[in-house]
């Protein structure tokens, strides 16, 4: 179980390095990132694009990767920086200087992707004041309104990588308003069936889910007494699984600006975890992605 962000860097740097692979790394911002985990130890990057470009702000900032791999133009760079994962040359591949329909153009090709068969999925993780872990969270930034199939692979992605990360049978929230199931309600019947889903053994990843369940029960053990549920996950909730996308970010949204959280988010479901930053993502967010983007890469 890791407590905060500060714990997830240290377990980082105890496993060997991990080669991070970066499209269109034109960009000082995100390289004084990559620098950063460089410095900790626990990155190896490849850097993809302009190579005197790239070279330039290297020097600038005191960043001496071990490769970069020359390309020209966005949609090059990151053919040339998917192929590297594809290849196995590196674990995590991650968006630099690209527009992101060309960058997820370039994981979802049919014949040189990252696809397993899966939908990708957001996880975005949170340090949250006041409660004792780390919070998983999914989907919150690329599927609007997920099916109940689109949701099982949500939760199958998620398990995935947080066992990689080192969480053996985490507790789920599959998150709705109320704990009783109503047909108008599309959100408590999918719940409900992601239960079912994990009880009957075909997803085959090991973990401890209820839904549906609101917020209150799923965090707090006085709720839950209130409310007289038996809850197996309150006060001890590993994952939640967001109704929607619009859920998931304002709920994100809120905890960030009005609790000031620490977070960091990666995308999941392609056969390497991936890297989907912001401009506007603060130095701290584009490490604590990185970091997390290399446990989830652990096989």
């Amino acid at each position: 179980m890791l407590k905060n962000f500060d714990e997830v860097i240290e377990k980082v740097r105890s496993i060997e390095p991990f080669t991070v692979s970066v499209a269109a790394a034109a960009d000082k911002e995100l390289l004084q990132a990559v620098k950063a985990a460089a410095d900790l130890g626990f990155v190896r990057p490849v850097l993809v694009g302009d190579a005197k470009a790239v070279g330039d702000i290297c020097a600038d900032i005191g960043l001496w990767p071990l490769d970069i791999l020359p390309a020209q133009g966005e949609e090059e760079a990151v053919a040339v920086a998917v192929r590297a994962v594809k290849d196995g040359g590196a674990q995590v591949l991650m968006k630099g200087l690209v527009n992101t329909s060309i960058y997820m153009r370039g994981i979802l090709n049919k014949e040189h992707g990252l696809r397993t068969g899966r939908l990708l999925s957001m996880m975005a993780v949170y340090e949250a004041p006041g409660y004792h872990k780390l919070v998983y969270c999914s989907d919150s930034g690329i599927n609007v309104a997920p099916t109940f199939e689109q949701k099982k692979d949500i939760l199958k992605n998620i398990l995935i990588a947080t066992r990689a990360i080192g969480l053996e049978n985490p507790k789920v929230a599959a998150l709705t308003a109320n704990e009783m199931v109503d047909p108008k309600i599309q959100s408590t019947v999918d719940a409900a069936g992601l239960v079912e889903y994990a009880r009957s053994g075909e997803l085959g990843l090991p973990c401890v889910i209820e839904g549906p369940i609101a917020f209150d029960v799923a965090f707090d053990p006085h709720a839950a007494a209130h409310k007289k549920i038996d809850s197996k996950i309150t006060g001890e909730t590993d994952i939640v699984i967001f109704p929607n996308m619009e859920a998931g970010n304002i709920m994100g949204k809120s905890w960030i600006h009005l609790c000031k959280c620490r977070w960091a988010g990666i995308v999941l479901g392609a056969t390497n975890p991936v890297i989907l930053g912001s401009r506007a993502d603060t130095p701290e967010i584009k490490l604590n992605s990185i970091a997390l983007a290399c446990l989830a890469a652990r096989s």
